[in-house]
């Protein structure tokens, strides 16, 4: 099972990107079919190969020894993430990937038809957040209303930009109260640019929290914990996949081995940061030991109700801000799998299933 993109299928998702790109201003009416009527068979056949990139499931099924009880073929994709799983998606070489909220929204708005098969949040979010909002040393923030008149940096396909702007709503502020520096955050350009002052504030997550508070904490550099929450994760997956029906039918399958290697990687916090963080991930053993304390623990629900809802608030903010059209969230949200993780998750515990 390959473990990163072959260079032909690295070329074909850089002309993607292109198309991504020139497509990202426009409305589309041809997204969002309705799959809610097509049955899923009852059993995946094992010849069925699903494209999937999640590296962290991978991993997680690999060191709980799961990786080779898949009753189909996977073959895993290095890449994870709105932008690249988009790429890979319009690409058609991928059927299946993790991202936050907002690419699934992007790619409504840019005539990418996806589906959310999976969701994961964090239990006690606002004392476990994704990101803080870093303050560069002398930029004089120390509350988000201190905001006004400084530089932020805003990545609007991404899910720190949507972040951004709810930070400011919070705050009573208009983006016209402040400059939004267009930044992609990729690795470490928001902490680079917080410690060379381009940018007054940036929301940074997990990781690069501790180390821009290590490398910048001495000149001034601080972080303002922003009060929202800012936990969604999805398995996203294309419409076409979801809509064959022997691919749906693993596609079921795989989001109950997700869903099990959630819960494994929470009981066993020494394995993962020894196998994921610092022999995948090249992090130090502490690195490891700070992000396993940060996230917390797993919150996967059996109703989605409230996961389609507070994407609709997401979904309305952004269509204010960012002058596009508002549509219905749940149209994004596959509910066929809703049960899925929450029951694989229950039959483990009463010992009906495979505990990872």
């Amino acid at each position: 099972m390959p473990k990163s993109l072959p260079a032909a299928l690295t070329a074909t998702l850089s002309a993607a990107l292109l198309l991504t790109s020139c497509a990202g201003t426009t409305q589309s009416t041809a997204v969002g079919k309705d799959v809610s009527e097509e049955k899923i068979p009852a059993a995946v056949s094992p010849d069925t190969t699903l494209t999937v990139g999640a590296p962290q499931l991978r991993v997680a099924l690999e060191l709980s020894g799961q990786i080779d009880k898949l009753p189909f073929k996977v073959e895993w994709a290095n890449i994870s993430g709105g932008p690249k799983c988009s790429e890979a998606f319009r690409a058609g070489a991928l059927d299946l990937c993790a991202a936050a909220e907002i690419p699934s929204i992007n790619a409504h708005w840019t005539g990418l038809d996806t589906k959310l098969v999976a969701a994961r949040f964090r239990k006690e979010p606002l004392q476990h957040p994704v990101y803080e909002l870093g303050i560069a040393p002398g930029a004089g923030i120390r509350t988000l209303a201190d905001l006004r008149g400084k530089k932020i940096a805003y990545s609007p396909g991404q899910a720190q930009g949507a972040l951004v702007l709810r930070i400011l709503e919070r705050a009573g502020l208009t983006q016209k109260d402040v400059q939004l520096v267009e930044l992609a955050s990729t690795d470490d350009v928001y902490p680079t640019a917080l410690g060379n002052r381009q940018v007054d504030a940036a929301p940074i997550g997990d990781v690069n929290v501790k180390r821009y508070l290590t490398k910048y904490g001495s000149a001034g550099g601080t972080t303002v914990k922003h009060g929202l929450r800012d936990d969604p994760e999805h398995l996203w997956a294309l419409t076409d996949t979801v809509s064959d029906a022997q691919k749906s039918s693993a596609v079921r399958e795989l989001v109950a081995f997700w869903a099990r290697a959630q819960i494994w990687i929470d009981k066993h916090p020494k394995e993962w940061v020894e196998g994921y963080y610092v022999k995948d991930q090249g992090l130090s053993r502490e690195d490891g030991e700070y992000l396993v304390e940060r996230i917390g623990h797993p919150d996967i629900p059996a109703d989605w109700t409230g996961a389609i809802r507070r994407q609709q608030q997401t979904i309305d903010l952004l269509a204010k801000k960012q002058h596009r059209e508002a549509f219905k969230a749940d149209i994004l949200f596959d509910r066929r799998y809703e049960s899925v993780a929450a029951a694989a998750i229950a039959d483990d515990r009463n010992g009906e299933g495979t505990t990872p």
